[in-house]
């Protein structure tokens, strides 16, 4: 998954109510148990369908890194979906979303003004509207490049141009390079 996806993703789970399963053999039974059989947990994971029956009975409790990585990441899109979608629901109503960043950042301004891409640190709490978009973008499975363009977008209006109270010549703003992305609700 992309660094947007997963910045939003562990947003998200912030909101959880109980902690993911810890051990492989839960884990398969749950996306068994969500998927109704082994075989399309089989083929979500990449691996036999008599391995998925092995990690379910116990008989292998170590899985590969690779495997785990993958079997963490399904567990966590489908662990507890309700409570999930309250929380993105109530960040795009009420509460909005907030993103820490340090990446560089530039932006396509008039002649004569200072548009020179720099690292930045910025700490931007983006109104409820805001998340609404990321969400909506990363529900319909949009790219990590067109999240990133939302999320210049999003900056763009928020925090260079304050709403429309400053830089309203601005045309677009570039967010590249990204050290750190963090997203919290």
């Amino acid at each position: 998954m992309s660094m947007f996806g997963n910045g939003l993703g562990q947003a998200v789970q912030k909101a959880f109510t109980r902690p993911i399963p810890k051990s492989a053999g839960v884990r398969m039974r749950y996306l068994v148990k969500q998927l109704r059989g082994t075989r399309p947990v089989a083929q979500l994971l990449r691996v036999s369908q008599r391995s998925v029956e092995r990690y379910e009975k116990d008989q292998i409790k170590k899985p590969s890194p690779h495997l785990a990585a993958r079997l963490e990441g399904e567990v966590n899109k489908r662990w507890q979906p309700q409570i999930r979608a309250k929380a993105m629901a109530k960040a795009a109503a009420v509460d909005g979303i907030v993103i820490d960043t340090r990446a560089r950042m530039g932006y396509t301004a008039p002649i004569g003004s200072t548009d020179q891409d720099r690292i930045r640190h910025l700490t931007v709490a983006l109104p409820p509207v805001y998340a609404a978009r990321l969400f909506e973008a990363q529900e319909a499975g949009a790219s990590e490049a067109r999240l990133q363009e939302i999320a210049a977008e999003v900056l763009k209006e928020v925090y260079f141009q304050d709403g429309g109270r400053r830089a309203g010549s601005l045309e677009e703003v570039r967010f590249t390079d990204i050290e750190h992305l963090e997203f919290d609700l």
